[in-house]
């Protein structure tokens, strides 16, 4: 599939979905973003997970709650590049927001949430999210760093709020060696990911079943860093077609590993 044909049909369709993202950068507003409830059908989609926003500088970004920065376009944009370059056929132009503590999350195997910098949780939350994880979910964490809008504090956070979900859980580093760069396309190097924004290097980390390499992964971690970010813009030639190709590798590989381990 050419990268051309792809970022094409993203420009046809990305367009009107940036249009409904209102203001830029402002702290002084804050926008609740329209949800539509999406049945379930059987048909793949990468589920967003909502939560409570644990600072008002978590709504910086458009005056948007944190966990809702780049919906939808994100997950949408990602839904068609794998219905173009794979067999699965997702669910295409409309996304799914779920809470942690809904029942529905455990018909969708992979989930995704952004900003876990601002990660806010109920105690409810965090059961049912280590329910999903051990009965085969697959969370990728994206878009989170540490920086003076979370008090530098973001990737504490982040390891504070995942051990409530699973306080045996251990995090570990990724290398380019790990089956879950492999499972579709080949990503030998983290040299080649871009960043958008963030400053120094990419951080990729993961907690496995039982704290077992042998086994699967259950959460993909990107620290530091804003994959998705290519994701939502990859239409509007913000960025080298190259640079979106290479992110919408990885989500392309986070998606395949989840759904065959």
């Amino acid at each position: 599939m050419k990268a051309s044909r792809i970022l094409f049909a993203l420009m046809l369709f990305g367009a009107p979905l940036l249009a409904q993202r209102g203001r830029g950068f402002n702290p002084g507003f804050r926008v609740d973003p329209v949800i539509e409830k999406i049945p379930y059908d059987g048909r793949f989609t990468l589920v967003r997970l909502s939560f409570t926003t644990n600072s008002p500088s978590g709504f910086y970004y458009r005056g948007l709650p944190a966990w809702a920065h780049g919906y939808p376009n994100s997950e949408l944009n990602l839904m068609r590049i794998l219905g173009e370059i794979s067999a699965l056929h997702p669910l295409l132009y409309k996304s799914t927001v779920i809470a942690p503590d809904d029942p529905q999350l455990f018909k969708y195997p992979v989930a995704y949430m952004a900003e876990a910098d601002y990660w806010g949780m109920s105690d409810k939350e965090a059961e049912c999210l280590r329910a999903y994880l051990r009965k085969g979910g697959f969370i990728i964490f994206d878009d989170f760093r540490d920086d003076g809008r979370d008090g530098f504090q973001g990737w504490a956070t982040f390891t504070q709020q995942m051990k409530r979900v699973l306080p045996e859980g251990r995090v570990v580093d990724l290398t380019p060696a790990n089956p879950i760069f492999h499972s579709f396309f080949d990503i030998n190097s983290f040299d080649i990911v871009p960043q958008y924004y963030d400053r120094t290097r990419p951080i990729f980390r993961g907690i496995y079943q039982d704290n077992d390499p042998k086994k699967r992964l259950m959460v993909m971690i990107n620290f530091n860093t804003d994959v998705s970010n290519f994701w939502e813009f990859s239409a509007t030639g913000f960025q080298p077609v190259e640079a979106s190709n290479e992110a919408y590798k990885m989500g392309v590989n986070f998606i395949v590993y989840a759904l065959t381990h």
